[in-house]
């Protein structure tokens, strides 16, 4: 059970919260997107933003991630204000149907991001190995399953440096025995320091894989915390994520 970092000095705080998400509010012309979202991200969880379409998960991910100004509000990073331009030494940044560089072979992209981060060629070999893309290495990206480029960009994510990992829709293409292998890696990456903010659509995954919730609804944030957090708020100690959404929104 994670800490409550209220409770901690300011240096323990930035320590164990690093990235804090602050009064962000983002207009799309007259209509508003987000509203005064605000939340900490801690060092070595799985953090996921639950909603339903059109509650504001992807337009929050790209706003953190840097992609989309804000009209309000901003991202910290140890206690410090992360400018839009410098948010992407920090956070690296997943889309849901990304396939990049769709017209090379997926090896290449592999071996280029191991080339630009500076990765030894061991730390290639356990990417693939991790996600199990041994046998599509000679395809092409554009000819990779709805799965299978998941999983490239997962490998992707596994070589870079960035202690903050976002992703909308992580699990989508993979069947069941495919969705616990993922998150059982993701798991095993956390325990290691790296951060996970997940934007999830099927709650039965967010249950399994996530240690806090940021519960979304029309652009606000309508709850925060871990499953015990939440339900001991609606007072259901065997709630289950779905009746605590509905319960809270």
């Amino acid at each position: 059970m994670m800490s409550d970092t209220r409770t901690l000095p300011l240096a323990e705080q930035a320590a164990a919260a690093p990235l804090q998400v602050v009064g962000i509010t983002k207009w799309y012309s007259e209509q508003r997107a987000l509203a005064d979202v605000s939340f900490d991200v801690r060092r070595g969880e799985i953090l996921g933003l639950i909603g339903p379409n059109g509650s504001g998960k992807t337009t929050l991910l790209e706003t953190i991630a840097g992609l989309l100004p804000v009209d309000a509000g901003g991202v910290l990073w140890q206690r410090s204000l992360l400018p839009q331009h410098r948010r992407r030494e920090v956070v690296f940044y997943l889309p849901d149907g990304l396939r990049p560089w769709d017209g090379q072979h997926v090896i290449r992209v592999l071996e280029f991001f191991t080339s630009a981060f500076g990765r030894p060629a061991a730390d290639l070999e356990t990417a693939i190995r991790s996600v199990a893309l041994e046998q599509v290495l000679g395809k092409h990206i554009a000819a990779l399953s709805k799965g299978y480029a998941r999983r490239l960009t997962l490998a992707l994510a596994l070589l870079t440096p960035h202690p903050l990992l976002l992703m909308d829709e992580p699990f989508d293409g993979f069947d069941i025995r495919q969705t616990r292998g993922m998150m059982a890696l993701m798991r095993r990456v956390a325990s290691h320091g790296r951060t996970f903010t997940l934007a999830i659509h099927q709650l039965a995954d967010a249950e399994r894989v996530c240690d806090r919730f940021i519960l979304l609804a029309h652009g606000r944030v309508c709850g925060v915390g871990s499953l015990d957090d939440l339900r001991a708020r609606i007072g259901q100690p065997t709630a289950r994520l779905e009746d605590i959404f509905l319960a809270l929104t």
